[in-house]
């Protein structure tokens, strides 16, 4: 990326423009100075830097912290006497974000075709299927593939990364936006989670497209949502950023999410029922995939013939939420259709056989409702079959997946290992302890295997001829949550192969 650098004053007229400046202190602090750098975290402060004093962990160490590294001013709800720099006081700190962002990386969204996707399952392989889609238009075009900011990968041109956040914090995203754009990309596709859209990280975005596939109770908890109200009024807050949308006509909450959606000067219902504009039947497996056909108001969908490569019925829902964006962004029948039939999610519905008949599916199913999805899906496939699991939850946020996925994995399943899962700073033996609890009721062997790498070693040599394993949460992620920090750790892909 090209070096920045631009005046205070620029930025304290920004914040000015947007109502958001309260004050200067001193009223002159920002003549004279240069910004080349935006940063929240005192360890990347620099000469030239602008810190925000931002997050409920902030503290003023990190600010005396940034100045003592070469910040130039201070940008804050609150003003801190002996600083040592000037501050710009503002009324709303993440809406000020938000403005800085998008000024001192120059607006680049705004050269960029962005497709955004919500929901409480399935964003992800939504998302690598509209990429998929438009990097085979691009390659017939001879234009670069797509830039995309996932729950699994960010890869923007310049960037390739394991994503931690499902939707980036702000800076981090307006940054790979200007990497996208110098790098000669056109277009963008984007998970946006409900935390994204309540702490507005892509405030003052629009999206070309936008996406919402279905909504159950996740993410609740005193880091994220206090309810479920709070979680489902914050994921449709997308439709206020966006030229078209496209809704999941079987979605719970359906008709509240079209009222929603009504503001959009574009609307498109997909799904299965009848009444959808875009609407998958015929559904029938096809080598580990399936194929699909769709009938439409949309002449020039109407009657065709699809194919996806990944296992799973509840795929063809993703794939038609991909077809329908795909059309609102103007791509062609055959690419959309080229594009499906190629597409791929590392870590997603990942199959592995053993000679024995012993299958092994590797998955980033995390919470209720793509667990329920999974093991509908392994017992239309598998039926029959003897089915163990392997997972666990993480620590400090979405507390009521214990619960859930407890008593879903003690109905569900024959036998349970329950292991590390981006833990943090709670023990993982508490986590698993909860979640045992919760699949007792059901009398199935149940087993706490802290490691990871040997929880799956140990079902697989429990799992014997035709079991089916279920191997959930991390997919092919290289990283566990230890405390405060990442830890490399090899991937579910890695220990399955080692060991099955």
């Amino acid at each position: 990326m090209r070096e920045i650098q631009r005046p205070l004053r620029a930025y304290a007229e920004v914040l000015r423009d947007r109502g958001l400046l309260v004050r200067i202190s001193p009223a002159d602090g920002a003549d004279g100075r240069a910004v080349t750098v935006l940063c929240y975290d005192s360890r990347e402060a620099r000469a030239g830097a602008l810190f925000l004093c931002k997050g409920a962990r902030f503290s003023e160490a990190y600010l005396r912290r940034a100045v003592a590294a070469g910040a130039v001013a201070y940008v804050s709800e609150s003003e801190y006497a002996g600083a040592g720099a000037p501050a710009l006081i503002v009324s709303d700190i993440r809406a000020a974000l938000a403005a800085l962002a998008d000024f001192h990386f120059g607006e680049a969204w705004r050269a960029l075709k962005l497709a955004g996707v919500t929901g409480t399952k399935g964003k992800s392989t939504t998302a690598f299927y509209i990429k998929s889609v438009l990097d085979d238009m691009q390659a017939a075009r001879g234009g670069k593939p797509a830039a995309i900011l996932s729950g699994i990968e960010n890869f923007d041109g310049v960037i390739r990364e394991e994503s931690h956040l499902t939707t980036p914090e702000t800076l981090e995203l307006h940054a790979h936006c200007r990497n996208a754009v110098e790098s000669g990309m056109e277009y963008m596709v984007m998970e946006v989670s409900s935390q994204g859209l309540k702490y507005g990280r892509t405030l003052g975005l629009r999206f070309d497209a936008v996406c919402f596939l279905n909504v159950g109770e996740d993410h609740i908890s005193d880091i994220e949502h206090a309810d479920f109200e709070d979680y489902f009024s914050s994921k449709l807050k997308i439709f206020r950023q966006c030229a078209a949308a496209c809704v999941n006509a079987d979605a719970a909450e359906s008709a509240r999410i079209l009222e929603a959606a009504s503001v959009c000067p574009r609307l498109l219902t997909f799904g299965l029922s009848p009444g959808a504009d875009i609407r998958g039947r015929d559904i029938a497996p096809a080598g580990r995939g399936l194929t699909f056909r769709v009938e439409s108001r949309i002449p020039a969908l109407s009657g065709a013939d699809f194919e996806i490569a990944m296992p799973g019925f509840f795929n063809v829902e993703n794939a038609l939420a991909a077809i329908a964006v795909s059309h609102l962004l103007g791509v062609p029948l055959p690419h959309i259709r080229a594009g499906l039939r190629t597409a791929r999610v590392a870590g997603r519905m990942e199959v592995f056989e053993a000679a024995d008949g012993r299958v092994v599916i590797v998955d980033y199913a995390h919470n209720r409702m793509s667990f329920e999805s999974l093991f509908a899906s392994v017992r239309r496939a598998y039926a029959g079959r003897r089915i163990g699991i392997v997972f666990g939850c993480p620590g400090g946020k979405a507390l009521g997946r214990r619960r859930e996925l407890g008593a879903l994995a003690g109905e569900c399943a024959d036998f349970i290992y329950l292991t590390e899962e981006d833990a943090g700073e709670e023990s993982v033996e508490d986590i698993c302890r909860e979640i045992a609890a919760c699949a007792a009721p059901f009398g199935k062997p149940c087993r706490i295997v802290p490691d990871r790498e040997e929880a799956i070693r140990a079902a697989l040599a429990e799992a014997d001829a035709g079991t089916v394993v279920l191997v959930t949460g991390k997919g092919r992620e290289t990283r566990q949550k230890r405390g405060r920090v990442y830890e490399d750790t090899p991937s579910d892909v890695e220990y399955v192969e080692k060991y099955l």
